[in-house]
């Protein structure tokens, strides 16, 4: 199974291959920043399953571990990241798959800084919590 994500303005389109290893909703204020929104929502797949076509600017937060910011300089929007800590795993930005059924997130994290009136429908297995 192939997903197809791709920025705003379409010029950047990423293609991921099988299921994420797993989807994270993040709740911290870097996410809400960097999408404007109340949450950020990441698919995590391994790297050697994610080609990338088109031309990405990268914006890296340094922090501990460092982080890498991929996005489109033409729309802005942000289509993958990854991590020194993530050991080869890129997460995708999952509203760029514009896949309605697309993978349920089994975490949520950074809760401390979730918005009062945000709630997600998750599967029982869906675990709360903090960045580990």
């Amino acid at each position: 199974m192939e997903h197809v994500a791709l920025c705003s303005c379409s010029s950047v389109k990423l293609v991921a291959t099988g299921e994420p290893s797993f989807v994270v909703a993040c709740h911290c204020l870097v996410c809400q920043g960097r999408t404007g929104s109340f949450f950020g929502m990441g698919a995590y797949f391994p790297s050697e399953r994610v080609s990338v076509f088109g031309i990405t600017r990268e914006y890296v937060r340094a922090t501990e571990p460092w982080n890498h910011f991929y996005f489109c300089p033409a729309g802005g929007s942000t289509t993958h990241w990854n991590s020194d800590k993530d050991n080869g795993l890129v997460g995708v930005a999952v509203g760029n798959f514009a896949e309605p059924s697309f993978v349920v997130p089994i975490r949520s994290v950074w809760e401390q800084t979730k918005h009062n009136w945000v709630q997600l429908s998750t599967p029982q297995h869906f675990a709360k919590g903090r960045e580990d």
